[in-house]
């Protein structure tokens, strides 16, 4: 049984729950979402899994998760893309935000999330539990092509994108 850590609007501690629980009752508990880039500048996406609980078969940042309960932030994004990519990258925590989705299964992702952003050349080795396909792109293709098919990216990415590009640029 996979926990989640909930927490109260400023990220305190205030208790643990089961992970699809946590996302039956929409309950706020931590998140993380991840964004490598190469040296050429381009994003690392991931398409989700077919068999993800939510938000299956769609786009997303490289790599997203939640720390477990006595976890640190940064070594469970570590731990993450090892597990989901293979991947070890140097991670810089940017600046957080809290989101609230309902989806069509019924499930509510209601997430203090913690956006941190590395670099890496290195190519991932997926997980077909958690990844289907991965690429890499350029702002401004990615831009573009949110714009033509926004349905094809996870809500929290299309939140995050924008102010992550300016973090990453600036």
């Amino acid at each position: 049984m996979e926990e989640v850590v909930l927490v109260d609007e400023h990220d305190n501690e205030i208790g643990v729950a089961e992970k699809l629980t946590a996302h039956q009752n929409g309950a706020l508990h931590r998140a993380f979402s991840v964004f490598l880039f190469n040296s050429k500048g381009e994003l690392l996406l991931q398409k989700r899994a077919a068999g993800k609980y939510h938000s299956p078969n769609l786009w997303s940042n490289t790599c997203c998760s939640h720390p477990r309960p006595n976890e640190e932030l940064v070594s469970a994004a570590h731990r993450r893309l090892n597990e989901e990519l293979g991947l070890q990258a140097d991670l810089k925590r940017v600046f957080s935000f809290q989101y609230k989705v309902a989806f069509d299964n019924g499930l509510v992702e209601h997430e203090l999330d913690h956006v941190l952003i590395g670099r890496t050349d290195v190519l991932p080795i997926l997980n077909p539990d958690e990844v289907s396909e991965m690429k890499y792109i350029t702002p401004e293709a990615l831009q573009a092509d949110l714009a033509l098919h926004p349905e094809q990216y996870t809500f929290w990415f299309k939140a995050l994108l924008d102010r992550v590009l300016d973090v990453y640029t600036a």
